[in-house]
């Protein structure tokens, strides 16, 4: 456990990567775990809206296996066209060093969705509000986001001095990250449980677009 927290310090202290294909290569599976345990932790927090005890045992268990689900997912379903990307920009050999980058900032957002998971379970116990707690861990999520764009920018710096290209890949990651991370936590929703719904583990439904029922909220307020 002790090794474990001292390699999380490391990603936030942003420590400069190892030599060797070996090192690198167990160091990108050190990340992954990081990405694991701590969603694991925020998640299961996340999920104690509404109790701990009979079917909401369940939706623990869904939220927890939901966070580092949605991070991972999103991080590979964005790596196919990230990769061609950098190929066609000439990256391609900077692009495993780029992906330790990316993969250490998702990390870096796991480490601190945990660390504000107390103040997840404060909110909760201070309000009883399921719209309030969606907007709640909203928040946490845009916090810990945040921290990880300024994670990313510093493992990048490296590669942006290298080559100037570099910086545009990152704009590039940065909006491909968001448009898929939106539509994927709309479909592994709920990821807090209404308490007066059945726990499931998806939606019905689930498998809808994310931007046009946002599109349709928004035409819906316009035009009254």
């Amino acid at each position: 456990m002790h090794a474990f927290l001292l390699h999380a310090d490391d990603v936030l202290r942003r420590r400069p990567w190892d030599a060797g294909k070996g090192v690198l290569r167990s160091r990108v599976g050190r990340l992954a775990a990081d990405v694991i345990a701590f969603g694991l932790f925020y998640g299961a927090v996340m999920g104690t809206f509404g109790g701990l005890l009979g079917d909401r045992f369940w939706q623990i268990c869904y939220s927890a296996l939901k966070v580092p689900l949605l991070l991972l997912a999103t991080f590979s379903l964005g790596l196919p066209c990230f990769f061609v990307l950098n190929t066609l920009l000439g990256l391609r050999r900077d692009f495993a060093e780029a992906v330790r980058a990316l993969l250490a900032a998702q990390a870096g957002l796991a480490i601190v969705l945990a660390s504000m998971a107390p103040l997840t379970a404060f909110w909760y116990v201070s309000s009883g509000d399921y719209q309030h707690a969606l907007l709640f861990n909203g928040l946490m999520f845009a916090v810990a986001s945040f921290a990880a764009q300024g994670l990313v920018r510093a493992y990048y710096r490296p590669l942006v001095a290298r080559n100037g290209r570099h910086r545009w890949m990152l704009w590039t990651w940065l909006g491909l990250y968001v448009f898929v991370g939106i539509q994927m936590a709309w479909v592994l929703r709920p990821f807090v449980g209404a308490p007066d719904q059945p726990v499931q583990f998806f939606r019905a439904a689930s498998w809808g677009n994310a931007y046009e029922v946002v599109l349709r909220l928004v035409w819906t307020a316009v035009s009254g």
